[in-house]
């Protein structure tokens, strides 16, 4: 049955979807809209005032775990910034930078592996500082290694993020089904979208990539453009620090360039193992594969801070976990308000958001909205799985690639039934929009921005040359999607 509160929840999410169309956040209509609902469905203007907190509250519950797998994977990448590990890493790669075709594809890779254990952000002012130089001496044109970078990182490898498994979490949570069906799905489609896009690329830029000879004789191989983002003096700054460790410091160092992604790689296989019955263990299910990493990433943290500083260690991982807080929730912040609204609408939250007893029905009034609209909403699967990937498009524009998120799952859980699709399918495609849209590829208010700033290319013209291979890329795995699921 459908009611008042369920009119106003339907007449909220149309005006954030609205919002999301004019580029603007959608925090405050989505508590607006929270506060509305619960007032109306219970009948008095104090429930409305305690759903806006509970909505929040659990919200905050089903995603802390997201907040604490970044806080330690960026406090990691933090302390190994200080004896130079992270540097060390990836610096033995510009030895295979021969010439600007290979340039290419070693950026796309070593990217999309960062990428995918420290999220693209973090990983950018690493890559923009050691190889986009090399990437450029050799023949590549800035825009094809901005391309290459933002593609492979903020692209494939953030709209899968099958390592944390944050963006699969929020789709999974909204669409009521297991995080990792979501997560296998989106990183087949990733993979998928990514090829197809760098690719595109690849191609875009095939002619104009100079050879090895031709690029020979350049005096200057930083990109010239616009003024470079400002990581790049903080990192300047922290690898001319590095330059004054002590030698027992300085073994520390390699040590851990070698240490970080052997154990990176090690988690890898076991979480592989597992998938296939292997190692002693059962899938890591849910948050389970998260748990692991962030485990790992613990301890690294703990020796590399120990290494660094015997004496101080104490206070400096405190700093580090601090400084991995403040940029998890920059990043993820606005999302709990967002997901708290649309968890409203799914009867698995909404007794708690409402705060009804025990034995009283949870509403679904996503769910209802559109059972009571079914003999409107053609039974087509390919019309409703492009539906869910142009609202996810649309949903990032935002700015965020996640915000959108909830609504895509929610969405998902609610139109699969009606058309005979997995909503882990429809989660995982609406998952592929709105991330790879609002997560740094499509839209210059983004991250792209960091990554345009190291190559010095024009944000917007990034943003435009993206724009033709990713939207052939996500059309291609729609399509995929649907005939192999």
């Amino acid at each position: 049955m459908i009611t008042a509160s369920h009119l106003m929840y339907a007449f909220v999410t149309i005006a954030v979807i609205a919002v999301m169309l004019l580029r603007r956040g959608v925090v405050i209509p989505t508590l607006i809209g929270t506060f509305l609902v619960g007032w109306i469905y219970k009948g008095d203007v104090i429930s409305g005032f305690k759903a806006v907190y509970n909505a929040n509250l659990t919200a905050a519950k089903e995603l802390f775990t997201i907040f604490l797998i970044i806080t330690f994977m960026v406090a990691l990448l933090a302390s190994l910034r200080d004896i130079g590990a992270d540097r060390r890493m990836i610096k033995p790669l510009q030895k295979l930078i021969v010439n600007g075709h290979v340039a290419f594809f070693v950026l796309a890779i070593v990217t999309y592996v960062i990428s995918l254990f420290f999220w693209p952000t973090p990983a950018v002012p690493l890559i923009g500082a050691l190889l986009f130089p090399a990437a450029i001496r050799v023949g590549l044109p800035p825009m094809a290694a901005a391309m290459a970078v933002a593609l492979a990182g903020q692209g494939m490898a953030l709209s899968s993020d099958y390592v944390m498994q944050i963006a699969p979490m929020l789709s999974a949570k909204g669409a009521g089904v297991s995080t990792a069906l979501v997560a296998d799905k989106a990183m087949i489609l990733s993979l998928i979208t990514g090829g197809v896009s760098i690719m595109g690329a690849y191609l875009m830029h095939r002619k104009a990539i100079r050879k090895q000879e031709a690029a020979s004789g350049v005096q200057d191989a930083t990109p010239i453009g616009e003024p470079k983002a400002a990581e790049t003096v903080e990192y300047a700054e922290a690898a001319a620090a590095v330059e004054t460790l002590s030698p027992a410091l300085l073994k520390w160092s390699k040590a851990l360039s070698v240490i970080v992604p052997l154990s990176m790689l090690g988690v890898m296989i076991v979480m592989a193992a597992s998938k296939f019955g292997g190692a002693g263990m059962g899938g890591f299910e849910g948050g389970d594969g998260a748990a692991f990493i962030g485990g790992v990433a613990v301890i690294l943290l703990i020796l590399s801070c120990t290494v660094f500083s015997k004496i101080n260690a104490l206070d400096k991982i405190s700093d580090h976990l601090t400084e991995g807080f403040v940029f998890a929730f920059k990043a993820m912040g606005p999302v709990i308000p967002i997901a708290g609204f649309f968890f409203l609408g799914n009867a698995d939250f909404s007794k708690s958001v409402l705060s009804l007893a025990d034995n009283v029905q949870a509403p679904a009034f996503l769910y209802d909205l559109v059972m009571s609209v079914q003999y409107a909403i053609p039974s087509n699967g390919v019309f409703t799985a492009f539906g869910i990937l142009l609202i996810g498009i649309i949903a990032g524009l935002e700015g965020s690639g996640f915000s959108g998120l909830p609504l895509t799952g929610s969405l998902s859980g609610a139109l699969a039934p009606a058309v005979g699709l997995d909503p882990s399918t429809l989660a995982a495609i609406g998952q592929m929009g709105s991330v790879w849209s609002g997560g740094g590829t499509l839209i210059a208010w983004s991250s792209l921005v960091a990554v345009a700033g190291f190559a010095g290319v024009s944000v917007i013209e990034l943003a435009r040359k993206n724009f033709l291979p990713v939207i052939v890329g996500l059309i291609a795995s729609t399509v995929i999607a649907l005939l192999i699921w």
